[in-house]
């Protein structure tokens, strides 16, 4: 049967302007027609047994269904590909991971990384994702350090993936390398935790030194505008925030200083504010400072000396 063309483009359409050699040959074309297409410079080969269907510059998720199309039956993008179209990998990667059921054999190409799995669970999108949550396991796996699993988790949950929905997974992968971090990080991230910072002050200040906890990401309207506490001890007059360098590159900005002028002024509170330096750096320094804070505002408890020489919890 001669090529359908109004049904080729519309595959093509649906695909980002790419199609592979099978579908192109189900649709009544011909390898010549293929080949003539690719040595006229209208269609452009991208991999082996894809094409692109024009001429023009090609983008990242035209070369992300690519690798899907080439990688073929059963197969998803996975890892910081799948990442970054779910929302939650800043950047979009280089090299194009796939993930394939662990029975077939798909060969490595320049900028397509291939990852044979026992199974793979996959969210029927065009380009075809590995789920969610399996995502940010397989990614969770390759990460160097605990900050970046906390960030990586914490960007995630932003991206609206259900802390469930990971939970799960991780009972699924019992020889996962960082399972005990998770289980514990997923509590956190679900109470509001945001970021390796927020992590640490709410395990390393308050938790370690017997604080109370804080309620975190509080958005309340102040001085005629909307803003977010990083920390709010309810009922306590003390807020804490959080500068990290990716949110505060150069500090405290104009917005930080209105808005703690505003609770000075409006809710009579203290801000306190800290860094990588004072949390990592000086955990029990900080925890000491919080409660010297807590208690000018009425709290009756004492903080808990995590070793002999910290500072929190003495009397003065």
């Amino acid at each position: 049967m001669p090529l359908d063309v109004d049904q080729l483009e519309r595959l093509a359409a649906q695909q980002d302007g790419v199609v592979s050699r099978a579908q192109v040959l189900a649709l009544g074309g011909s390898h010549g027609l293929l080949t003539r297409a690719v040595d006229s410079g209208r269609w452009r080969r991208l991999l082996p047994g894809v094409v692109v269907t024009h001429s023009g510059p090609v983008p990242w998720i035209a070369r992300a269904q690519a690798a899907a199309l080439y990688a073929g039956r059963g197969a998803a993008l996975s890892h910081a590909a799948a990442g970054y179209l779910l929302g939650f990998v800043r950047k979009a990667p280089r090299t194009v991971d796939v993930s394939v059921p662990a029975a077939r054999r798909v060969r490595n190409q320049p900028g397509l990384r291939v990852h044979r799995r026992r199974s793979v669970p996959v969210l029927p999108w065009s380009p075809p994702l590995v789920t969610a949550a399996a995502t940010v396991l397989d990614l969770v796996e390759l990460a160097s350090t605990e900050d970046d699993v906390v960030s990586l988790v914490a960007a995630a949950v932003r991206a609206r993936v259900p802390v469930a929905s990971v939970a799960s997974e991780i009972a699924r992968r019992p020889r996962l390398r960082t399972r005990g971090l998770l289980v514990e990080l997923l509590t956190d991230v679900g109470e509001g935790v945001e970021s390796a910072l927020e992590l640490r002050f709410r395990r390393d200040v308050e938790r370690r030194h017997g604080l109370p906890r804080a309620t975190l990401q509080v958005r309340e309207r102040v001085g005629g505008r909307w803003i977010r506490a990083d920390a709010l001890y309810v009922g306590m007059g003390v807020r804490v925030e959080l500068d990290g360098s990716l949110g505060h590159p150069g500090g405290r900005t104009d917005a930080d200083t209105w808005r703690d002028n505003a609770v000075a002024v409006e809710r009579l509170e203290l801000t306190l504010r800290y860094r990588w330096s004072h949390v990592v750096g000086g955990a029990c320094a900080t925890a000491a400072q919080v409660e010297a804070a807590l208690r000018s505002r009425g709290w009756q408890g004492r903080a808990h000396p995590c070793s002999p020489r910290c500072s929190a919890g003495r009397k003065a």
